[in-house]
Order: structure tokens, then C-alpha cells, then sequence
């Protein structure tokens, strides 16, 4: 079965795609990070952390199981069976996203190559979850008929929550949206047809919204993930491929050598106090893709 961003690439190949600033020449508008309290930090819970060691170096995801909670879980499983181990990074657009997960992607055959998946059924969609008000999201905008922030490191847009009071059951639409880092799993023409194949943005593409499954985002290392060689054809094939030589769930290293990753709690005020500076030097072109939320690692 050949997994792939169907859609994605039709949609890549009709239009360029939003443009950031870091895109349009050079350099965001110059948004001085604030001071860091200690009590400001949240530790990303080593259950959801992946650790993805590649030929270019570590690319830290932590994933959303509030947000996509099968797909977390298969990650999670394909990762504890090595499944991941070696992996080429097969198909990679330039400002759109790196594609691996194809077990085929170690093999000489480049014609395979996309067409691989593992030994465990296809994943029902999970375009879509429904938000209530314990999930600690942190609204950033409020424009019209919906709301726009964050869950953990995940940008999210979502139904208002006055809304709440008028569903069954108290809770209300949400979905990721495409920002850079958010890490979404490929699939065929069927929407539950997404297996074992996975994505990471290189830059936002706010149109895949809604049409694959969010499930991470890169905290740590999305500059690896721009590294990545890509391919120079629309099709994405990558003459020198980088390697995934290893993946594992955090939980799973020993304690001596696991990684800890931290990330600005969305619900701080030092998170308040960053969203008003990149408001000021946005304006009217302010988005979810242009908050860069701070991320350390020890």
C-alpha cells in the first residue's frame, strides 16, 4: 500500500503556501525572549517524549495523546519494536515537510520506497478531538466564530468555549493546525488508511489542517529537520536520504542517559508577556506558526 501526503503534495504543487517571516529574506521581527522564572518551565512528561537520533543530529517530538491518542500510542509501540531503527527519510520538500516511517526505506529499491508500511491495521482518523475546560489550553486570539492558542507545545484552533454549555457533553471542536515542527501521519486517499508513515513540517502549511493526524510536535531540533536533504523534484525523492539510526520513547532510555526537555508552560505569564512582544512586531500578519515557544534540554 503506498502511503503518502496525497493531498499535501497537490496542494503544495498548486500554490507556495503561507510565507513566514524568517522566509520572506531573512530574519523575524526581533522578539526579545523575557527572562525565564524557574516556575515558568514545564517538564514534558518522558511518556511523550520521542527522541528521534538521525544522521543530522536529534529532533525532540513530544506527542499529544489528549490530541490524537491512537496515533501517539502506535508511535509509541512502532518505536519500543525498533520498527523506526534505520529508516531513511525518503521523500522531503523544501518549505513543506520530511517524510519517513517505510520500513521498504531501508531497502536498495528505490521504486519501493513510500510503498511500506508496519504489520498493524490502518488507524481510524483522528482529524479532530473535543476540548473541554481542564485540557489547559491557552487562548492567544479570539477571532471571529473561533479561538486560537496552545496545548502544551501543540497550536491549536478551536470552537469558543461558550460554546461548551450548549453540547452534550461540555466540550467543543479542536484540531492542530499545521505550524512548523507539528509532526502529522501520512496516509492514502482513505482518510483511515494512516499507519506507520510520519511527517515533519519544515514550515507551516496551515492547509493540511484537518485532512492528517497530528499527533507531535519537534520542541527540540526542527533546525535538524530543515537540514534534512530534500529532494529537488516535485515529488519530494531524495537522492542522499538522511537516517533515522535510532527512535525511542524517553520513558524507555535508562535514567543516566535520558534526555529531560522543558518547554514555557502556555499557561504562564512569561508566556503572556512573549505573545504581546510578537503581536507588536506582527501586526495584522500575526499567527499561531509565529510564536516560537522556548525549549531547553538537559
Amino acid at each position: 500500500m503506498k502511503t503518502r501526503l496525497l493531498l499535501g503534495v497537490m496542494a503544495a504543487l498548486a500554490f507556495p503556501g503561507p510565507v513566514l517571516a524568517q522566509d520572506a529574506g531573512g530574519e523575524a521581527p526581533a522578539t526579545e525572549v523575557p527572562s525565564i522564572p524557574a516556575a515558568a518551565w514545564r517538564t514534558v512528561p518522558a511518556e511523550n517524549l520521542l527522541v528521534i537520533d538521525t544522521s543530522r543530529g536529534r529532533i525532540l517530538v513530544e506527542m499529544a495523546p489528549e490530541i490524537a491518542p491512537n496515533h501517539v500510542e502506535r508511535v509509541r509501540r512502532l518505536a519500543r519494536d525498533g520498527f523506526y531503527d534505520n529508516q531513511r527519510f525518503h521523500r522531503v520538500i523544501d518549505w513543506f515537510m520530511a517524510q519517513t516511517g517505510d520500513p521498504l526505506s531501508r531497502g536498495a529499491d528505490r521504486a519501493l520506497w513510500g510503498e511500506g508500511q508496519s504489520a498493524y491495521p490502518d488507524l481510524d482518523a483522528e482529524f479532530t478531538f473535543r476540548r473541554d475546560g481542564a485540557m489547559g489550553f491557552a487562548p492567544v486570539a479570539s477571532p471571529m466564530g473561533s479561538v486560537l492558542g496552545f496545548m502544551g507545545s501543540m497550536p491549536v484552533i478551536s470552537q469558543p468555549d461558550a460554546l461548551m454549555s450548549q453540547t452534550g457533553d461540555g466540550k467543543v471542536h479542536g484540531w492542530a493546525t499545521y505550524c512548523p515542527g507539528v509532526a502529522g501521519m501520512a496516509r492514502d486517499e482513505d482518510n483511515n488508511s494512516a499507519n506507520s508513515q510520519f511527517f515533519i513540517m519544515r514550515q507551516a502549511y496551515p492547509s493540511l489542517d484537518k485532512r492528517y493526524t497530528v499527533w507531535g510536535r519537534a520542541i527540540v531540533g526542527l533546525d535538524v529537520v530543515r537540514a534534512l536533504n530534500h529532494g529537488t523534484d516535485p515529488s519530494g525523492a531524495v537522492a542522499e536520504p538522511d537516517v533515522m539510526t535510532r527512535v525511542q520513547v524517553a520513558s524507555d532510555i535508562p535514567e543516566a542517559e535520558r534526555p529531560t526537555a522543558r518547554v514555557l508552560s502556555t499557561t504562564s505569564q512569561t508566556f503572556q508577556d512573549l505573545i504581546a512582544q510578537v503581536r507588536a512586531a506582527r501586526g495584522a500578519d500575526f499567527s499561531l506558526c509565529d510564536i516560537d515557544i522556548p525549549a531547553e534540554v538537559s
